[in-house]
């Protein structure tokens, strides 16, 4: 039976992880639009779609994620509330007390560290016990695709090993790929850049 999580809203200094809402629309087109969001994050349904309908055919059923086990969260920026990137964790509890966590950054929101600080507060609230109570988290990405192996180092995932041809890309090749998890008993500091302002 899947879980049903209620929406939840974490403050940093900078940013809101909120659940998207439907007025997100342009800040998710905008985001669509990069070549590289679209390669690693955006799944084959949302590439097969036009290119004018594609922000709506990803946001809505993250719109409605909370409501079939999977925490979505929009990163926002605190002054304007506009979308700058997302972290997800998704599948709660498909295996007893683990999810998995996935993200992107759209590129004018690139090189503040964002993708890290948000990964590390999502995972923070995700093993609080009064967060999702979580013991796992995993995420993998593809080898070549290294900037989110820096995310996931800076954010406490470890590095566990490679899953050979594991990522599929729409054009049907395939990749080797990381495979990264944190524990709620890792000792874990303070996510690197969680108050810079770069």
């Amino acid at each position: 039976m899947t879980q049903i999580l209620q929406p939840h809203r974490i403050e940093l200094d900078d940013v809101v992880l909120r659940p998207f809402v439907a007025r997100d629309e342009a800040a998710v087109a905008e985001a669509l639009r990069d070549p590289d969001i679209l390669r690693w994050t955006a799944g084959t349904a949302v590439i097969r779609t036009p290119a004018d309908q594609r922000a709506r055919k990803w946001l809505e059923p993250r719109i409605d994620g909370w409501a079939h086990g999977s925490a979505v969260f929009a990163v926002a920026d605190a002054a304007t509330d506009y979308v700058l990137a997302t972290v997800s964790v998704r599948d709660v509890n498909r295996v007893p007390d683990q999810a998995v966590v996935a993200y992107w950054v759209s590129p004018a929101a690139r090189g503040r560290r964002l993708a890290a600080r948000a990964l590390d507060a999502a995972a923070r609230w995700a093993f609080a016990p009064d967060g999702l109570r979580l013991h796992r988290l995993s995420l993998d990405h593809a080898l070549i695709n290294e900037g989110s192996c820096r995310v996931a180092v800076r954010a406490g995932f470890q590095l566990e090993g490679t899953m050979r041809d594991y990522y599929l890309e729409p054009t049907g090749e395939r990749h080797d790929s990381h495979l990264h998890s944190r524990l709620a008993t890792d000792p874990v500091g303070q996510c690197p850049g969680a108050t810079a302002g770069s």
